[in-house]
């Protein structure tokens, strides 16, 4: 094999397995779809992470599931990966016409309601209908709030903002003295969905920080269950006061380091 300077040696490697590898060959879009679900992921974790290494590494899974669509594609008639390439090319000039025309833009937000009031020009009925339907739901929460704030739908204050955090906090409340379910998740979607905003506001990730929760909660938890272990407990043994205070000590030790 020639040595290549471009996506080309890729493409070629994908022509190459979609001949001969038996598993290529029976790919389809439908079969490559969860893999490709698997492998946003799996970057966005190496983002999360700041794991440079791995975020190369993902990326290079993601470039090979495009080239792999876009082989399908081919197959089917249906696209190319140039006319993949040209389309991408051609939406970022379009979209972009402070850099490619004679629009004028003072910042970023102006940026952002230029995207999408030419999207709205390309057909679009709503601004929100580019917000895809499969988002996880605090993701599509940060994407609703972002495009309806393009179109001038925005609180003007973080204070603002957290007036409604603590009113929708009221609400839960009522709801919950009320005892009806469904009144309760819905008060507690639009306090979610509230605070979410109000994160959104301090320009700070939710989704993001979320997980970085989740990973703290994870590695504490994995170390009260290793002092404990270590002790000859198990903490389905304890109380939860016991377990505070094992869980107090180790939060004091990861602060100190």
């Amino acid at each position: 094999m020639t040595k290549h300077t471009n996506i080309d040696k890729l493409v070629q490697i994908m022509d190459e397995l979609r001949e001969k590898c038996p598993w290529d060959k029976k790919q389809n879009i439908h079969t490559l779809r969860q893999q490709t679900i698997e492998e946003t992921y799996e970057l966005a974790d190496a983002i999360t992470d700041k794991d440079w290494k791995s975020i190369k590494e993902e990326l290079g899974d993601l470039l090979l599931h495009v080239v792999f669509y876009s082989k399908i594609g081919k197959e089917q008639n249906e696209f190319t990966l140039q006319e993949v390439i040209d389309g991408i090319c051609d939406k970022l000039i379009k979209r972009h016409p402070h850099i490619y025309g004679d629009v004028k833009v003072n910042d970023e937000e102006d940026v952002k309601k230029n995207w999408e009031q030419i999207k709205l020009s390309e057909g679009k009925k709503s601004v929100l209908s580019g917000v895809p339907k499969s988002l996880p739901a605090m993701v599509k929460a940060m994407r609703i709030q972002e495009k309806a704030k393009q179109v001038g739908f925005e609180w003007a204050t973080k204070e603002q903002v957290w007036e409604k955090v603590e009113e929708e906090k009221t609400e839960l409340l009522e709801a919950v003295e009320s005892g009806k379910k469904e009144k309760i998740e819905e008060e507690a979607g639009d306090l979610f969905f509230s605070v979410i905003n109000y994160v959104r506001f301090l320009k700070v990730d939710a989704e993001n920080a979320l997980e970085l929760t989740n990973k703290k909660f994870i590695k504490r938890f994995c170390q009260m269950e290793e002092a404990v272990q270590k002790e000859g407990k198990s903490l389905d043994e304890m109380t939860l006061n016991e377990m505070d205070e094992v869980w107090n000590q180790i939060k004091k030790q990861n602060s100190q380091v």
